[in-house]
């Protein structure tokens, strides 16, 4: 479920061994890492992505690392005087986030003894976990299993056909979860939230769509979508590591408008990459899917989460700082964007610690080729997507109506941002509405435009007046949760 996790660095100038004993690939010699065929540069998912056909997973190789460690900040000052250097040769280090992100894997998926084996004085003071999840045990009469497609640590994903009914004869991607590995009850509602969360999004082209959800004494069974056509990560390096922007502009629509789509439904996703969007068919023109919503939580307007989740080349600054909300979603699609356009990471290096302080740290190149040749426009977009403060970054809505990427053809959702706007404008003061009236004749023309296709999406009267029923009903989705 591609979280970010902390990696044991071998000796020093070779990242070819991680705390595991696993080889890791080679990173590139690039300055930011860009994407060739020996390195997918991504880390990669802890569960096998449910969705993904035999052909997709052909290239790919297994994580090495801990799906659910997750990397903390960068550390901080200590509050305590500290001991003056002079007595000691050389500095100490400064402090690991080992402990930190051991102490994360404990609470999630529970902590194993030291000697391997389990412990009974904690096996007695703990309360037995309830793995029951109320789904139908009819998995194997309504569904005929097929051949491993994938597997990830908790978990693996089957090719499957539909048995009965009107979809008989269908393939589809089954995802199954050892109940065994279940250990924590965190795990245990993060497979219900899972679930709860594909359920609550069905409508949406873009999406994969979700069939059932089954279990029986062993596992838990989430049948899905099939998709065929491969990870855009692998469309990514078939075109040699790059898109060019009319084709890339088409793939970004369509992801923002799955994730304005999930915004507006209160569902940030945390792990958008590459290799959690999907083609339907191996057509050069087929439609794009989002999948893997395992990491995915659901989000109410003003919200702040602070764990740590993710992928460390796609994870935002505010992630890292421990408060975010869905903006952090945007500015992986940035991240995105900035790859499919030149080919190279905007943040890289060779240790995970190093990819979080570029993060935080620095900016992303627009100097190096083939930047120099991309229009004006697109540089743009990218830079609004990437910006590290999160109040200034645009949404998924809002970025729909950049010009780079403007589409007659493209609806653009009701942004979230417009329930915020509105409630903080009723609460203001006289004063506040004055000087925001004076403001607004300072709106730039794609400031107008994205504010008049929001405004139209809310059905005004002839007068030009919104309801409060029509305001109520439209953000409906984002304010009950």
């Amino acid at each position: 479920m591609g979280q970010c996790y902390g990696k044991y660095e071998g000796p020093e100038g070779d990242d070819s061994f991680n705390g595991d004993g696993h080889s890791v690939p080679k990173t590139p010699n690039s300055k930011h890492g860009s994407y060739n065929n020996s390195n997918r540069g991504s880390f990669n998912n802890g569960g096998a992505s449910p969705m993904r056909h035999k052909a997709s997973f052909g290239s790919s190789h297994p994580s090495p690392r801990h799906p659910s460690a997750s990397p903390l900040p960068l550390y901080a000052t200590s509050p305590t005087p500290s001991t003056p250097r002079r007595f000691f040769k050389r500095p100490f280090p400064p402090p690991s986030p080992a402990k930190h992100i051991q102490s994360s894997l404990v609470k999630r998926h529970g902590a194993k003894p030291k000697d391997g084996g389990s412990d009974p004085e904690s096996l007695d003071n703990e309360k037995p976990l309830d793995k029951h999840f109320r789904y139908p045990k009819d998995f194997m009469s309504k569904y005929e299993l097929g051949h491993e497609v994938g597997r990830g640590h908790f978990g693996h994903t089957c090719y499957a056909k539909i048995r009965k009914g009107e979809n008989k004869g269908l393939p589809v991607a089954v995802k199954i979860i050892s109940k065994a590995k279940m250990t924590t009850a965190i795990a245990i509602e993060d497979v219900r939230r899972e679930v709860k969360i594909l359920k609550a999004l069905t409508g949406h082209h873009n999406l994969v769509w979700f069939y059932d959800a089954c279990e029986d004494d062993m596992n838990v069974y989430i049948v899905m979508e099939l998709c065929e056509g491969g990870e855009l990560l692998d469309r990514i390096l078939s075109r040699g590591g790059r898109y060019t922007e009319e084709d890339a502009k088409i793939v970004v629509q369509q992801i923002l408008s799955i994730v304005a789509f999930c915004h507006l439904q209160g569902v940030v996703h945390r792990d958008l990459k590459p290799e959690n969007f999907l083609f339907t068919t191996k057509d050069e023109h087929a439609q794009l899917k989002a999948i893997d919503f395992g990491l995915s939580d659901f989000i109410k307007p003003d919200e702040r989460l602070n764990d740590i989740v993710g992928s460390a080349y796609y994870v935002a600054p505010e992630v890292l700082h421990r408060s975010y909300s869905m903006e952090a979603d945007v500015w992986s699609i940035g991240v995105i964007t900035y790859i499919l356009l030149c080919g190279s990471r905007p943040f890289w290096a060779r240790t995970e610690s190093g990819i979080f302080r570029a993060v935080l740290r620095a900016d992303p190149s627009f100097e190096e080729a083939p930047w120099p040749s991309v229009s004006a426009e697109a540089k743009d977009f990218v830079k609004r997507l990437l910006n590290k403060d999160s109040r200034k970054r645009m949404t998924a809505a809002q970025a729909l109506t950049h010009p780079w990427i403007r589409n007659d053809n493209v609806k653009i959702p009701l942004d979230i941002i417009v329930y915020r706007l509105v409630r903080a404008y009723v609460r203001a003061t006289s004063m506040r509405r004055a000087a925001l009236k004076a403001l607004s004749k300072t709106l730039t023309e794609d400031d107008l435009f994205y504010l008049q296709s929001q405004f139209s999406l809310l059905e005004p009267s002839r007068s030009g007046r919104i309801s409060f029923d029509n305001f109520r009903q439209k953000s409906l989705p984002c304010t009950q949760l």
